[in-house]
C-alpha cells in the first residue's frame, strides 16, 4: 500500500499551473511521472502523489524537473483562466478509477508510438542521404557526358572547316594547273602557225621560230613542278584546365599538377604485407578501378578493402579517400566516412578548377555523414561549401534547404 503525499504545493498563472512535490531524498532515476490532460501521477516508492485535475491541460507541452529533493511539474492550461481548485472535489472513486484508467492507457499508447516514430524518422533520413548521393553521382555522369559531347562537336566542326579549306586549296591548285596547261597549248599552237608561215616567208621567220622555241624552253625549265595534293594532319595540345588562360590562376594550377604528378609517383611498395601481391595488385590505379567496380556492383566492403590497399601503397591520392568515404556511407560507418572525406579535402589543395568537382563531392559526402549522425549544423556547412563550388546545382540547393528546415524544426521543439 503506497503512502499518499499530502505536503505538496501549487501555484498558477493565467496560462500555466506549477506543482511542487517533495520526493523525500529519492533517487532521480526511480521517480516515475505520468501526465495526461486530466491526470498527474508522481510515484517514488513507497510514496505516491496523484492529482485528478479540475480543468484539462496541454500534456504535449507539459514538462517536469526533478532535483534537490523536489519534483517541479509545469502544466500549460488549455484555457487561459485562473482555477479555483487544483483537483476535482467529488470523492467518487469510480470516476477517479475511470480517469486513472484512461490516463494509463493514453500513456502506454504514447510510449509504444515513440520507438515507431523514431524508426520512421531514421528511415526517412537514411533514404534522403541515399537519394542525395544518387543525385550527385547522376549529375556527375551527366556533366562528364555533356563535356564529352561538346568536345566532340567542337572537334567535328573544326575538322569540317579544315577539310573545306583544304578542298578549296586543292581546287585553286587544279585551276592554276589547268590554266598553265592551256597556256602551254596556246604557245604550241602559235609555234606551229609560225613554222608554217616560215616555210613560205623564208629564213627570217625560221630564225624567229628558233629563238621563240629557245625562250619557251628556258621558261619551261624555270617553272616549278606541280604540287602534290595531300592531307595535312593537324593536332592540338589541349589545356589541362577547362578555364581560359586569361581567367586561370597559373601558379596554383601548376602547383596542383606538380602535386598530382608527385602523388602518382609516391608508391610505397616496401610494406611487408604487400610483398606477396601480384604485380598489378601493387598498382594503386588498378586497385582504384577495382574498388570502383565493387562499388558499382554493390560490394561496398570489397570496395573498402581495395581502396585501403591502394592507400597503403600511396597515401597522397585524394580520390582513394573520397571513394572509400562513399563506401563507408553505404556501410553506415559514419565516423570513418567523416575521416576519409576530411582527409580527401586536405589533400585537394590548392583549390583549382581541376579539383572543383572532386571537392564538391567530398563536401557532400562529409555533410551526409554529419546529417546521418544528426549533426545537422555541421552537415549544413559542408552542403553550403559544395554550393559555393557549384552554385548552379539545383539538387544541392534543394537538399541544403531541406537540412535548414530540419534544423528549424528541431529548434522549434520544446
Amino acid at each position: 500500500m503506497p503512502l499518499l503525499v499530502t505536503d505538496y504545493s501549487w501555484t498558477q498563472t493565467d496560462s500555466t499551473v506549477y506543482i511542487n512535490v517533495p520526493i523525500k531524498g529519492a533517487q532521480v532515476a526511480k521517480v516515475d511521472i505520468v501526465s495526461t490532460d486530466e491526470y498527474l501521477k508522481v510515484h517514488y516508492p513507497p510514496y505516491l502523489f496523484e492529482a485528478f485535475l479540475c480543468e484539462p491541460v496541454d500534456d504535449v507541452r507539459s514538462t517536469a524537473k526533478v532535483g534537490n529533493g523536489v519534483a517541479v511539474i509545469s502544466l500549460p492550461k488549455r484555457t487561459n483562466k485562473m482555477w479555483e481548485h487544483l483537483m476535482i472535489t467529488p470523492n467518487d472513486k469510480g470516476k477517479k478509477m475511470d480517469i486513472r484508467r484512461r490516463a494509463l492507457l493514453k500513456h502506454q499508447e504514447k510510449l509504444s508510438s515513440e520507438p515507431r516514430a523514431k524508426a520512421e524518422k531514421k528511415h526517412t533520413e537514411k533514404k534522403f542521404a541515399l537519394q542525395t548521393i544518387m543525385k550527385l553521382e547522376k549529375e556527375e555522369r551527366d556533366s562528364i557526358q555533356k563535356m564529352k559531347d561538346n568536345e566532340r562537336e567542337k572537334t567535328e566542326a573544326e575538322l569540317t572547316a579544315w577539310q573545306l579549306k583544304e578542298t578549296q586549296k586543292a581546287e585553286e591548285k587544279a585551276k592554276v594547273k589547268l590554266k598553265r596547261q592551256r597556256d602551254n597549248q596556246s604557245r604550241l599552237e602559235a609555234m606551229t602557225t609560225t613554222e608554217e608561215n616560215g616555210c613560205l616567208d623564208g629564213g627570217k621567220i625560221k630564225d624567229h621560230r628558233c629563238n621563240s622555241e629557245a625562250k619557251d624552253k628556258n621558261k619551261q625549265v624555270d617553272l616549278p613542278a606541280p604540287r602534290v595534293v595531300g592531307n595535312i594532319q593537324v593536332t592540338f595540345t589541349p589545356r589541362v584546365f577547362p578555364t581560359a588562360l586569361r581567367e586561370s590562376r597559373v601558379q596554383e594550377e601548376e602547383e596542383w599538377l606538380k602535386k598530382q604528378a608527385k602523388s602518382r609517383r609516391a608508391v610505397n611498395a616496401d610494406v611487408e604485407e604487400l610483398k606477396d601481391l601480384k604485380e598489378e595488385e601493387r598498382n594503386p590505379g588498378w586497385l582504384k578501378d577495382k574498388g570502383n567496380k565493387c562499388f558499382a556492383t554493390g560490394d561496398y566492403l570489397g570496395g573498402v578493402n581495395a581502396y585501403s590497399l591502394a592507400i597503403k601503397l600511396n597515401r597522397k591520392l585524394p580520390a582513394l579517400y573520397s571513394n572509400r568515404a562513399a563506401c563507408h556511407l553505404k556501410l553506415r560507418n559514419l565516423h570513418k566516412a567523416l575521416e576519409d572525406s576530411s582527409q580527401a579535402l586536405d589533400l585537394m589543395t590548392p583549390h583549382v578548377a581541376a579539383n572543383a568537382a572532386a571537392r564538391a563531392r567530398a563536401h557532400v559526402r562529409r555533410g551526409s555523414a554529419f546529417c546521418q549522425l544528426e549533426l545537422y549544423a555541421e552537415g549544413l556547412q559542408d552542403y553550403q561549401a559544395a554550393l559555393k563550388i557549384d552554385p548552379c546545382n539545383e539538387a544541392l540547393h534543394a537538399d541544403t534547404q531541406r537540412i535548414k528546415d530540419i534544423i528549424e524544426g528541431h529548434c522549434s521543439q520544446p
